[in-house]
């Protein structure tokens, strides 16, 4: 019996491993912890545990496109950066492309809060582009039509 109970105060005592299994509010209080500015205690638990599940790395390039990059997929689920150069936009600015059509309202203002914490300050966030894919079948119809005009006259 004193094994079985020391196991179970052993189980509470690791925490990274068991992030999946964490309540909401050990969630939060894990994230005030490991200082990440950009996590939102307003944002699905699922979203929560990505965010600290990446933070490490997120820390490790933080104010680097890929930070940005990791913040995009763990709020959006998919997602990357566009830097100036590579669309043609001012010096200094990047777009952000994901294909996530929940990327509206309150997603959206939780997402721009959490890249301005994640961004180097001398960049700015132009904009956010929903990539929409869909599949359609498409045909094509030729149609060709020969044949003579003849006039037929009565003539008196």
């Amino acid at each position: 019996p004193q094994f079985k109970q020391i196991a179970n105060e052993v189980k509470n005592c690791v925490i990274f491993a068991r992030i999946d299994e964490l309540p909401e509010e050990i969630l939060d209080e894990l994230a005030f912890e490991l200082h990440i500015e950009w996590y939102d205690a307003n944002a699905s638990i699922d979203v929560k545990r990505a965010l600290i599940k990446s933070s490490d790395i997120v820390h490790m390039y933080h104010g680097t496109p890929y930070a940005i990059e990791r913040v995009v997929q763990d709020y959006f689920g998919d997602g990357h950066v566009e830097e100036w150069w590579e669309y043609g936009g001012q010096p200094y600015h990047f777009r952000v492309v994901t294909s996530n059509a929940a990327v509206t309202g309150e997603l959206a203002s939780q997402f721009a809060k959490a890249i301005e914490k994640v961004k180097r300050k001398s960049t700015r966030l132009e904009q956010v582009i929903v990539a929409m894919t869909a599949d359609f079948p498409i045909y094509f119809a030729n149609v060709l039509h020969t044949g003579d005009f003849i006039m037929v006259e009565q003539v008196v």
